[in-house]
């Protein structure tokens, strides 16, 4: 990838061609609980480059400003979250949750022209979510199938991951590598043990894949051998712009991610596991919490992995050579984060040499160039409508003569009407 395109991908600030795209969709921003209660202490947030609090006022509805006051731009962060607006700890300047100016004590008639930027917020799926571009383009709110379950039915976990969003989502895309850094750790993690899709995985490195454009991405297909007279797919969704559908393993929960830029060097990972149709057990939702599966173990009071650059990982060299974890990191989560941190903030795309396997990849990059290009034209973005998001990920034996996109059109576009496939 040249300079030029990589440059127009990595860069998602206010008023960059990226950043103008993403802004046209919905941004999952962070857990309800995380201001949890009417008048509660604000947050701090940090989306696409912008510095913003989150906050519910006196009627718990959630309200998503700028951080800083329009009068001398102290951080509203210091004020006060009271009767329905944050006021300003150093001159009493206060703001409501949609960054109106309600009051100016030293001088009431300048309101008017004290307002703060805000942004539309609605919650879906136990997290906020903002919409920050045009309010004449608002889209519909999402509907991606987790995000409409009851919270018994979801677990949702975010972690920062200290790279730009586009090398760590292209790590969601390529499913080549599961047959590699996860290899070791697959047959004792509870998400994804005693299923008759890893002796497949581990038995056909070399994984084949088809992929097909869709209105609202790609369709990922990676076919493995299966039986004598079979093929084993995991047909993976990646969603227009930072959502990812997982292929399942057995009984065990579904899954995805969204990858959404904090800034230019750093990205929040959403991981999700959810039941379509039925509550996670109280099992399951004990080993997420203790951050099996795709989740992860935090430094105390933050949502950075323990395992971290600073402490190279964790990583075990011995627990490598004894093939316990394949590159000597426990945790699938930071398995793929150290590999896609350790590019650098910014992966230097000019120097990559990509392989066959990486036709997902180039296929994404496009996908996103080309949206971008077109915004600037007046065209308008992929996957806005909801009707996109009614996907559903799978892992499925089929014939050798099967056609996988003919059967993934059958089976997994309406993903409602149709059951888990998965192996």
């Amino acid at each position: 990838m040249n300079k030029e395109t990589s440059e127009m991908l990595v860069r998602t600030g206010r008023d960059t061609p990226m950043g103008n795209l993403m802004r046209r969709y919905w941004v999952p921003v962070l857990m309800s609980s995380e201001i949890g209660e009417p008048d509660g202490p604000q947050v701090r947030v940090t989306i696409l480059g912008e510095k913003l609090l989150a906050f519910r006022d006196s009627a718990g509805l959630p309200g998503l400003i700028d951080e800083f006051c329009s009068h001398r731009g102290v951080s509203l962060y210091f004020g006060r979250n009271e009767e329905n607006g944050i006021r300003c700890a150093y001159h009493g300047l206060k703001f409501d949750r949609n960054g109106k100016c309600v009051d100016v004590p030293s001088a009431p008639q300048s309101c008017a022209r004290m307002n703060i930027k805000s942004y539309p917020c609605i919650e879906r799926g136990g997290l906020l979510w903002a919409y920050m571009g045009p309010v004449e383009k608002m889209p519909e709110p999402p509907e991606l199938e987790w995000a409409t379950l009851p919270s018994s039915h979801i677990f949702i976990s975010k972690r920062v991951q200290e790279c730009n969003y586009l090398q760590a989502m292209e790590g969601g895309i390529d499913t080549a590598h599961v047959s590699y850094v996860h290899r070791y750790e697959v047959d004792n993690d509870p998400m994804h043990k005693d299923t008759k899709a890893l002796d497949y995985i581990k038995a056909d490195g070399n994984v084949i894949f088809e992929i097909e454009k869709q209105p609202f991405g790609l369709t990922l297909f990676g076919r493995r051998n299966g039986e004598s007279d079979s093929y084993y797919w995991r047909i993976t969704q990646w969603l227009f712009p930072w959502f990812t559908l997982i292929p399942p393993f057995g009984q065990h929960s579904l899954a995805g991610h969204i990858w959404v830029p904090i800034d230019d060097h750093n990205c929040w990972s959403w991981s999700v596991n959810f039941h379509p149709d039925k509550p996670l057990s109280d099992e399951e939702r004990r080993q997420l919490e203790e951050g099996k599966g795709i989740h992860c173990e935090y430094e105390p009071g933050s949502f950075r992995p323990k395992a971290n650059k600073d402490n190279d990982y964790l990583m075990d060299r011995q627990a490598q050579k004894d093939k316990r974890a394949y590159s000597g990191i426990f945790g699938f989560a930071m398995q793929d984060a150290s590999l896609q941190e350790s590019m650098g903030p910014i992966q230097d795309h000019e120097a990559e040499r990509l392989l066959p396997t990486d036709k997902a990849i180039v296929m994404a990059r496009r996908m996103l160039h080309e949206a971008v290009l077109g915004l600037e034209q007046g065209i308008e973005p992929p996957a806005l409508s909801v009707s996109a998001q009614h996907v559903r990920a799978a892992g499925v034996l089929l014939e050798h003569s099967a056609d996988p996109t003919a059967w993934a059109k059958e089976h997994l576009t309406d993903s409602r009407a149709h059951p888990v496939y998965s192996i």
